[in-house]
């Protein structure tokens, strides 16, 4: 006689599971009545899912084959739940698909479920709230991505190809049949399906296509970090779930850059990357149960901290492999360069990778030195174009907050505008301005990006105007500034320096040109290098001239003392001279054809370094204050050409291209050919360099556009129909890059209108906001 095996098994239902113990001979029905005596949910109301079939009430679970601790989802039925047309639609999918795994012949099969999943999205209730969640959470109660994955491995021929074009239109149709608001609950379901496909293979196409949808979801969903879900956190994804993608990216990143140059870097695994790392990252750096940066071996003091200790300690040692990685890398990069093989790598992925690495090592405990230590010897290889370069110094600036209250607000009397910037920022402690910087004019309502460019460029003109006496133009390019010695006629020079340095540190974090550049001599003593003559021929014309007389001057004129030259500088300072000596006993040192050469050098070195040491060093420590780390402050002009410094602060020289402005430019009540458009860039295009500024800077507060022109502005620019009256002028939302304006009757009036706006005294008064 044989006997029924026992079996234990569990059944999930709303979040919990329930423990059965059962012979294999019971029936599904006998299971049915147990579930009803225990939730109270009639028989007829349920459903027991298994493997993505529903189970037969008059099958026995050896029928079934149901295994020892089995899991099986217990489901309401359409009787029992708000949405009884989608669990329809499902259940019919479902059927179809089923029948397809058992061998069977389905006509247009999938035509059918293709048309199913788009019903079943377009159908979910368009506000974002319990209804529309309880509605996509059918998807998952009827294990109908395990279903669809089930087929898409099913060995019977055309079954995969079905399963794959089903599975890619879900994901297609999260973002065609659904609003924003909703995409997001669909990432649950899209989570499923990575679980599910990368039990088949981690390099499988369709599971690499379902995680990058997830990642891009990642990039903006709400994520909470808990060990389970819980009923008020069950629309979440959780940390424990997105960091398995994280370490199975890092290890996949690890081996490219270990096996370099013969396997390039992808940059989709890349992206990917980035798109679980930031929501991780995001969660460790604002969570409150961390103190920063975090030391390891971490401290069992904190409850929450124990929730999330074990991806802590491993991001820490996907961290130091990959870094280790990286170096090997950079440093065969190095010889791919010198034996100029590089040209056909595309090396912005592994950028991307080193930004990343930088923002994970803010978060650990001496780890941010370790990285730049690295970097720092393998400049050559990060150095080899100016995006490169770019790149590089501008991960050295803490990351711009968005979040409002972490910022540094200012409120600044236009009246005043330099003392009251001076004192917010010279005042400041460094660290609260990392955050990034939330200002407004006093009596005015604007505020916002447009505002904070416009107070850049403004104050930055202010510290550099040459009725200040901070700064020297020089003479062969007035837009060029070095320190000037005599700067100590302000009783706060030095802090001004300080300040000064400050601000140009903010501009470059917050990518603002506020049109001033340094001079040569300048840039090399914030690097840390020494000056030669060439380097002075912009700063100081004269004495490049009468340096260069004297170095090529003929042996026997200079030995003759024809030039009656000693080791003395003379100096003028207010309104009388004084005479330095460039070493000891120098006056009664006479230049000859033997020491000129260090005459010269002693001559450049106190007019451009020792006179001007102090102000250097006070503009170097407000710049470095600005930096995630003072003592990359040198390193970050090392890092540079003077001419990448060039396009950072001041953007593009060039006239402005109306063609590239047109290109970039989108319409709102406006269609491209109405009349209103078509005259506007007429006028435009008929404008002086000067007026195309003022209108530009009306328009956005740009006042110098970006080295890729209008392509590197934060957003494309608009025109909008205004309902004013005819006779109003243009108006503006900067923050926006809003320029809006009636339907004018003519070309006249329009040209009329635009003109006024296009002086420079109404063109730096700004719209809205």
């Amino acid at each position: 006689m044989a006997f029924a095996s026992r079996l234990q098994f569990f059944v999930r239902t709303n979040g919990k599971s329930l423990v059965f113990q059962a012979n294999s001979s019971d029936t599904v029905q006998s299971l049915h009545e147990r579930i009803q005596l225990i939730t109270g949910i009639p028989v007829i109301e349920q459903w027991l899912i298994y493997r993505g079939k529903k189970l037969q009430c008059e099958k026995s679970l050896a029928e079934c084959a149901i295994q020892n601790d089995a899991s099986l989802d217990l489901v309401g039925r359409m009787q029992s739940t708000g949405h009884p047309q989608a669990w329809r639609i499902i259940d019919d999918m479902i059927s179809i698909v089923r029948r397809l795994c058992e061998g069977k012949t389905v006509n247009d099969a999938l035509k059918t479920i293709r048309t199913k999943i788009s019903k079943y999205l377009s159908t979910t209730p368009k506000k974002d709230g319990d209804s529309a969640t309880g509605h996509l959470q059918i998807f998952m109660s009827c294990s109908a991505p395990e279903v669809l994955v089930n087929l898409y491995m099913s060995p019977i021929r055309g079954n995969k190809e079905h399963a794959e074009e089903s599975i890619r239109h879900f994901l297609e149709s999260c973002i065609t049949e659904l609003p924003k608001s909703l995409q997001l609950r669909c990432a649950p379901i899209v989570l499923e399906f990575c679980k599910l496909l990368r039990r088949i293979a981690s390099d499988d196409p369709l599971y690499l296509s379902c995680r990058s949808s997830l990642g891009s979801m990642m990039e903006v969903i709400k994520v909470q970090w808990v060990l389970e879900h819980t009923e008020s956190v069950k629309r979440a994804i959780s940390i424990k779930e997105i960091f398995p993608f994280v370490k199975e990216l890092a290890d996949k990143l690890s081996e490219v850059l270990e096996l370099f140059p013969h396997t390039i870097a992808s940059v989709s695994d890349v992206n990917d990357f980035t798109m679980f790392l930031r929501p991780l990252r995001t969660v460790m750096s604002g969570y409150k149960g961390f103190k920063h940066p975090i030391s390891l071996p971490m401290e069992n003091e904190h409850h929450n901290v124990l929730l999330c200790k074990e991806a802590v300690e491993s991001l820490y040692h996907i961290f130091v492999d990959m870094l280790k990685k990286m170096d090997e890398c950079l440093f065969r990069m190095e010889h791919c360069l010198s034996a100029n093989i590089s040209g056909e790598i595309d090396w912005s992925p592994y950028l991307t990778i080193l930004k990343e690495l930088n923002a994970i090592s803010k978060l650990y405990l001496g780890s941010e030195k370790e990285f730049w230590t690295i970097l720092s010897k393998r400049k050559r290889a990060l150095c080899m174009d100016f995006e490169s370069r770019r790149h590089l110094v501008m991960m050295m600036f803490p990351e711009v907050k968005k979040d409002f209250e972490e910022q540094h607000e200012m409120l600044i009397d236009r009246s005043q505008l330099l003392s009251e910037s001076f004192e917010y920022i010279a005042n400041a402690e460094a660290e609260s301005l990392h955050g990034g910087i939330f200002m407004e004019f006093k009596n005015e309502e604007a505020t916002g990006p447009g505002v904070l460019r416009e107070w850049f460029v403004l104050v930055c003109q202010a510290i550099f105007n040459q009725q200040n006496p901070l700064f020297v133009a020089c003479p062969n390019d007035r837009r060029r500034f070095y320190p000037n010695p005599a700067s100590t006629v302000e009783p706060l020079h030095l802090k001004y320096f300080n300040f000064s340095g400050r601000m140009i540190g903010l501009a470059l974090m917050h990518k603002v040109q506020v049109g001033i550049v340094l001079d040569r001599v300048f840039f090399l003593q914030l690097g840390g290098y020494s000056i030669s003559l060439e380097d002075i021929r912009d700063a100081d014309p004269y004495m490049y001239n009468s340096c260069k007389q004297i170095l090529e001057m003929d042996a026997e004129v200079i030995d003759s003392d024809a030039l009656r030259l000693t080791f003395v500088r003379e100096v003028e300072e207010l309104g009388s001279r004084r005479a330095v000596e460039l070493r000891d006993g120098g006056k009664g040192m006479v230049v000859n054809s033997k020491n000129r050469n260090d005459y010269v050098d002693r001559l450049i070195n106190d007019r451009f370094v020792t006179s001007v040491s102090q102000q250097v060093s006070h503009f170097a420590q407000g710049f470095g204050d600005i930096l995630s780390d003072l003592g990359l402050q040198k390193f970050f002009f090392q890092s540079l050409e003077l001419e990448d410094i060039d396009q950072m602060l001041h953007g593009s020289g060039n006239d402005i291209s109306v063609k590239d402005w047109k290109a970039h430019t989108e319409y709102n009540g406006y269609k491209f050919n109405d009349p209103q458009i078509v005259w506007f860039w007429k006028i435009v295009r008929k404008m002086s360099p000067q007026q195309k500024k003022n209108i530009l800077f009306f328009w956005t507060s740009v006042k110098y556009l970006p080295v890729e022109g209008f392509r590197g502005l934060a957003s494309r620019l608009y025109i909008y129909k205004s309902m004013e009256d005819i006779s109003h002028l243009p108006s503006s939302h900067t923050c926006f890059y809003r320029l809006c304006f009636p339907p004018y009757p003519s070309m006249t009036i329009m040209e009329q209108r635009l003109s006024i706006i296009a002086q420079e005294h109404v063109g730096c008064s700004f719209g809205t906001y």
